[in-house]
């Protein structure tokens, strides 16, 4: 097998995986209590209109994010000596 190839092969299962790992995310994220309810999370509700702004939920998600990705890329460096 070319070279090309077994490089492209290995880039389509990382693709999989990440593809998996979003959709256990997605699947996993509503299920959690008190995400989207934090205080800082801005809901306003009038009589046509509600306007839901999650400030605390997205900074908590970001630095969860961050940590875990920065995680992986440690371990992967590590891993790769």
């Amino acid at each position: 097998m070319p070279p090309e190839l077994s490089a492209f092969g290995r880039t389509l299962i990382l693709m999989g995986v990440l593809l998996v790992l979003v959709g256990l995310f997605f699947v996993v994220l509503p299920r959690l209590p008190g995400l989207g309810r934090l205080p800082g999370d801005i809901y306003i509700e009038r009589d046509n209109v509600s306007c839901w702004v999650p400030i605390a939920t997205s900074i908590v998600l970001s630095l969860l994010l961050t940590v875990g990705l920065n995680l992986l890329l440690w371990l992967a460096s590590r891993l790769g000596r």
